[in-house]
């Protein structure tokens, strides 16, 4: 759920108030404390709601004016066994009234609604953290199904935390008690009971979610009202108990962003919002053909319901019938557009080859996650870089376009479609499952500011013969892109072959002639290699001597942990591709003025790889693969030692 909202350089701030909805009102006597930023994680079994709640918690943050970014994580299970660790999901924020770049390394506030929460989460909580546990579900049976032989509650191992223990269960049946509820369905509104502390805790307004549990719930509404009662009495319970004697403030982040309106996005969202925008610019019809994978489906449920933009969608009855059908689409003459995550791009690599083939504009847009196989499937990777490269049988260059934070897959996607539709090729646009359901605050941008798309259809014949004859020629190409005609089928006078076979140079016949075959590997390499994309922009204030280099989601980790050293006096630059094939012209001579080079990725060096290779430059690998995203603190350090070293 996503809230637009104005400037936050327009929002107001007071330090002795509290948010409800829009008024404001003296917050009582409970001191309250200002803060500049705050970590939560909401964790709970998978039934449990931490991802509504942790999103309904964003929407209201996002709407106070406070810059956020946002990792919810969860097991790929449909349904893992209740109140096991396999099953526990959560969502953590991390807000601020300055500019921030990641989810956090560490949770100020834990929200633990069972014992395997708990003991899930517990490890990554620095000293003093604040725990609020739901005491109703710390049975004996709960706690012994994940290891714990006696209380954590009670055996002082919480000791160094300030521990708030809360019936949160109890609490929220007999909130609900009016309601002609079973004790099971009142049972199921305590994450509304806990969201409700926690907007009290932290001035959160109140108003959007309970507008949003009205919507949500709108053919149910006694379900609903016994949401929002159970989310009044939380807000409630917090102002009148005595265990919660402080509230706390994060004022907006008034000088953090341009003016203009914003709204929270997630990375898929904002991904499907830019192949829309990216069809509008071009004036051709969207095309979706895609078959449902994790963690790339949302970007298909979202497309589809915008046809009153010219979407379509299809959902394939496999990966290879998906992009199958999306090729076929671009042959009409759509924006066409396939979306899947790893394992599915192994399985339209043919396909993709196809498209080089023919030279058609399709984008490839890849959610990376855990693998090899099927893997981790609600994990994040950044292990695909090489597949998208180089998974084709034969010669078959693509463009790589890599988005960096959630709300630039939107631009990311405008990118992939500038040069699909430009130069006649199947692009890979490579996010992942942190950018993907991460999100962050998004500009809403102006029509006017989106790029120039506009296509030229082949209207007639484009070469003449000897015999002065004219006609048609599909790959005959323009000498500044190498960019071959876009004909639409149909078109009277323009018809000609597709096919995998290859083709002869201008006339497109089918042709074994080991010179033309030699002359057309070599031209469709020279015309990725020819793309047009931006001199890769270097961020050294200080004249250092390392270079940190990343792509795609390691941006935010980088860039904080970079600021972090710059703070303590440490010389470091910083540079991020977006553009992995064909890389910045200028990257070879930014390499070359740094001694060393370092580049974390989420994978075992693919990036690296193919900088030693093409540039001779020994850049030293920092990877990580456990399914998550790089931590601050973590970069810091090893960005320290390449320094010292």
């Amino acid at each position: 759920m996503t809230s637009q909202v104005s400037s936050p350089a327009e929002q107001t701030d007071g330090a002795d108030e509290t948010v409800v909805g829009a008024q404001r009102k003296p917050v009582g006597t409970k001191d309250v404390r200002r803060l500049d930023r705050v970590i939560i994680r909401f964790a709970g079994d998978s039934g449990d709601g931490m991802q509504l709640t942790g999103d309904r918690f964003t929407s209201e943050t996002a709407s106070f004016g406070n810059d956020l970014s946002t990792l919810p994580n969860f097991p790929a299970e449909i349904r893992a066994p209740a109140g096991t660790l396999p099953g526990v999901s959560s969502f953590q924020l991390h807000f601020a009234d300055h500019d921030i770049l990641t989810p956090g390394d560490a949770p100020n506030v834990l929200v633990a609604m069972n014992p395997a929460a708990l003991k899930a989460n517990v490890g990554d909580l620095p000293r003093g953290a604040e725990i609020i546990v739901n005491t109703d579900e710390f049975t004996k049976r709960a706690m012994q199904k994940v290891g714990y032989d006696t209380s954590p509650l009670e055996d002082g191992s919480l000791d160094g935390y300030r521990l708030h223990p809360v019936p949160l269960t109890t609490l929220t049946v007999e909130a609900l008690k009016e309601f002609d509820l079973s004790r099971k369905e009142a049972e199921r509104s305590k994450n509304m009971f806990a969201l409700g502390l926690l907007s009290w805790m932290y001035h959160r307004p109140t108003e959007g979610t309970e507008k949003f549990l009205k919507s949500k719930f709108a053919k149910k509404p006694d379900i609903a009202e016994a949401n929002i009662a159970a989310y009044r009495a939380g807000w409630n319970f917090g102002e009148t108990t005595e265990d919660f004697a402080v509230s706390y403030e994060v004022a907006p982040a008034a000088t953090a962003f341009p003016p203009g309106t914003y709204r929270n996005i997630s990375g898929n969202l904002s991904l499907a919002y830019g192949l829309i925008a990216a069809s509008r610019q071009a004036d051709l019809p969207l095309f979706l053909g895609s078959y449902p994978i994790t963690p790339a489906s949302d970007i298909l449920h979202e497309l589809s319901r915008h046809k009153n933009f010219g979407v379509r969608t299809f959902q394939a009855e496999d990966e290879i019938a998906g992009i199958g059908a999306a090729l076929g689409a671009a042959f009409g003459g759509s924006l066409a557009v396939t979306t899947t995550s790893g394992p599915g791009v192994a399985l339209k690599s043919e396909t993709i080859g196809l498209a080089v083939s023919l030279e058609l504009p399709l984008l490839v847009v890849d959610i990376q996650r855990g693998g090899p196989s099927t893997g981790l499937p609600t994990k994040t990777e950044q292990a695909d870089l090489l597949q998208a490269m180089y998974g084709r049988n034969g010669e078959a260059p693509v463009p790589v376009v890599a988005p960096r934070t959630p709300a630039d897959c939107f631009d990311a996607a405008l990118e992939a479609a500038r040069i699909a539709l430009t130069y006649r090729t199947p692009v890979f646009l490579l996010s992942d499952g942190y950018l993907a359901n991460g999100s962050e605050p998004w500009r809403i941008p102006e029509t006017d500011e989106l790029p120039d798309l506009a296509v030229r259809f082949a209207q007639g014949p484009n070469h003449t013969l000897d015999d002065g004859t004219e006609v048609f020629w599909p790959y005959k190409r323009d000498p500044h892109t190498l960019a071959r005609p876009w004909a639409v089928p149909g078109t009277p006078g323009l018809e000609h072959r597709i096919g995998g076979i290859e083709k002869q140079d201008g006339t497109g016949n089918i042709s074994y002639d080991p010179a033309n075959h030699d002359f057309m590997v070599r031209t469709r390499q020279a015309k990725v290699d020819g793309i047009a994309v931006p001199d890769l922009e270097v961020d050294d204030p200080d004249g250092a001597r390392t270079l940190v280099l990343g792509w795609g989601s390691t941006y935010g980790p980088i860039t904080a942990a970079v600021r972090r050293l710059r703070t303590a006096g440490e010389p470091v630059a910083q540079a991020h591709l977006r553009h992995l094939n064909p890389f910045p012209a200028n990257l070879g001579a930014v390499l070359k003025r740094y001694d060393k080079v370092v580049v974390p990725e989420m994978n075992l060096g693919q990036l690296a790889t193919l900088i030693r290779a093409k540039y001779l430059v020994d850049a030293q690998s920092y990877n990580q693969v456990n399914g998550m995203p790089f931590k601050a603190e973590q970069l810091a350090t090893v960005l320290k030692e390449a320094i010292d070293g």
